[in-house]
């Protein structure tokens, strides 16, 4: 055996987290690239959830050929819990997230835990990812796609993290004394990745990725994200909603909304439900400047300078889906001096 590949005895560097669900069609090609990694010293965690096809039986047969695979039947317990179960068997210093129907490249182990290695400031290292499908891959999840690889130091993921989440779940490694600290996973009713990625920044926490595709990541049908109501566009919006809430628009006597259009509206329902009135909108739609929304006026971007100084340290949040939009706004936010992150946060 080569002396990079852990025993069952030894503490391994890297366990590999992998909720298992009826992923018998994809599982053997999952676990394939899994072994051919180049750094052999890791285990697998692999928690069937309650399987009703062959998937239970493919995990025990390739961890009696691999005892670096492990398999744990944890009957139907729902993803969040598996992967609590999961991480509680995790013995590595680091834990890399992996779905059954994906595939790493034979180097993601090793260049994630170097660059983890070369920069204990990052508590969470991801990579670009290649989405493929059985057939033609979405307008959207290209676009989704483009957005995330283009996310790579630190600056820009803080940057972005409010738009959507910054970090593709199987594709990330974390340091696993810090992710049992923040909690482990939570069920809340919204996107339980991007509730943790969100926990990782509240806490100070920095991110960044290898840039390469480490990642091959399957589309389909029957993805949790495009069945389960948690990943719904109205719990992306709550989840927002609760981290601003209780982080940047904390200790702020102004809140400027750019965009009274259905995001906009959207988004400040679960703000205003929590407390934090809105103070202004902006928008440049002649029909809706002048008029009220959410007990605040609806502003031009011309009214923004002079709304923007009756405040000592006000926030803004732009909340436009429009594709390009984001562009517009943030170069005319530029040019009235403000300063994103410090001044406004982009989430949408």
């Amino acid at each position: 055996m080569s002396t990079n590949i852990v025993t069952s005895m030894s503490t391994p560097r890297i366990s590999v987290l992998m909720p298992v669900y009826n992923a018998a069609g994809t599982l053997p090609e999952t676990l394939q690239s899994i072994a051919a990694q180049t750094l052999g010293d890791f285990e697998v965690i692999a928690v069937d959830d309650g399987s009703d096809d062959d998937s239970g039986m493919i995990l025990e047969a390739w961890g009696r050929g691999d005892r670096r695979i492990q398999p744990v039947r944890a009957g139907r317990v729902g993803l969040v819990e598996a992967l609590n179960l999961g991480l509680s068997r995790c013995r590595g210093e680091w834990v890399a997230r992996m779905d059954a129907d994906d595939r790493m490249r034979p180097d993601r182990l090793a260049r994630q835990s170097a660059l983890l290695d070369a920069r204990p400031d990052i508590s969470v290292a991801g990579s670009l990812v290649e989405i493929f499908a059985e057939g033609a891959v979405g307008e959207g999840m290209k676009v989704y796609e483009a957005w995330l690889n283009s996310l790579v130091e630190p600056e820009d993921i803080a940057r972005e993290i409010y738009i959507e989440s910054p970090i593709a779940h199987p594709s990330a490694m974390v340091r696993r004394d810090e992710l049992v600290e923040l909690g482990g996973y939570r069920d809340t009713g919204w996107p339980e990745d991007y509730d943790l990625w969100l926990r990782f920044h509240a806490a100070g926490r920095r991110f960044a990725k290898v840039p390469e595709v480490l990642l091959y990541w399957r589309e389909h049908g029957a993805r949790l994200t495009r069945t389960d109501a948690r990943y719904s566009v109205e719990n992306f919006l709550r989840v927002k909603a609760h981290f601003l809430v209780n982080g940047p628009l904390q200790d702020r006597d102004g809140l400027i909304v750019w965009g009274a259009g259905q995001t906009g509206r959207r988004l400040t329902r679960h703000i205003v439900r929590m407390g934090r009135p809105v103070d202004a909108f902006v928008d440049i739609s002649p029909r809706k400047i002048g008029s009220r929304m959410r007990e605040a006026p609806v502003i031009g971007p011309d009214e923004l300078a002079s709304t923007w100084s009756r405040y000592r340290r006000p926030m803004l949040v732009v909340a436009v889906s429009s594709r390009g939009a984001r562009k517009l706004i943030r170069q005319a936010l530029t040019d009235l001096g403000l300063t994103e992150v410090e001044d406004y946060l982009c989430a949408a």
